[in-house]
């Protein structure tokens, strides 16, 4: 069975969207996902399922609707995957934890960037069904505005390695 992480958006974020994380794995293991792991309050939940990764996402994302009354966005992504989206990092200098990785659903429009406005000097990188943003300052008081973003959930770059690392230690290699 594969190893998929689940990346859920608007999960213990300024307050909106609490769920224990303990509360999280109990609602993954009762929707049947197997072999269910949390990492850290944000809503990254390791699992395994014979489920299709469409399919998968859909059951997460509907538990979870029926458990906090919205449903929250659930982005799916196997560990090799997560390795090659940090190895392809298109900043490499940038501090690990000032690149945030955004993750959507299905693969942003090519004009996704067109809108964007970086007052701080922001840089961003569209890529499939990621979008690499690079905050010079960090992201806590950055006033970036960029609308292709309204789907994602972002994690930094150090989240992205420690994910892809767990998952391969679950597929056991």
């Amino acid at each position: 069975m594969p190893v998929y992480v689940a990346l859920l958006r608007a999960i213990n974020v300024g307050g909106a969207g609490t769920l224990l994380m303990s509360d999280l794995k109990a609602l993954c293991e009762a929707a049947g996902l197997e072999d269910v792991r949390t990492y850290i309050q944000s809503g990254n939940v390791l699992l395994r399922t014979k489920l299709s990764r469409k399919d998968a996402a859909r059951m997460l994302g509907d538990a979870l609707a029926e458990r906090m009354g919205m449903a929250p966005g659930v982005m799916l992504r196997t560990g090799e995957e997560l390795a090659a989206i940090a190895a392809n990092n298109p900043f490499p200098e940038a501090k690990p934890n000032y690149l945030m990785v955004n993750f959507l659903s299905e693969p942003a429009p090519k004009d996704a960037l067109d809108k964007m406005v970086a007052p701080d000097g922001e840089q961003a990188h569209l890529a499939g069904c990621e979008i690499y943003v690079h905050y010079p300052d960090g992201s806590g008081r950055s006033k970036l505005k960029l609308p292709a973003l309204k789907l994602a959930t972002a994690r930094n770059l150090n989240t992205v390695r420690k994910l892809a690392e767990l998952a391969r230690q679950m597929e056991g290699g």
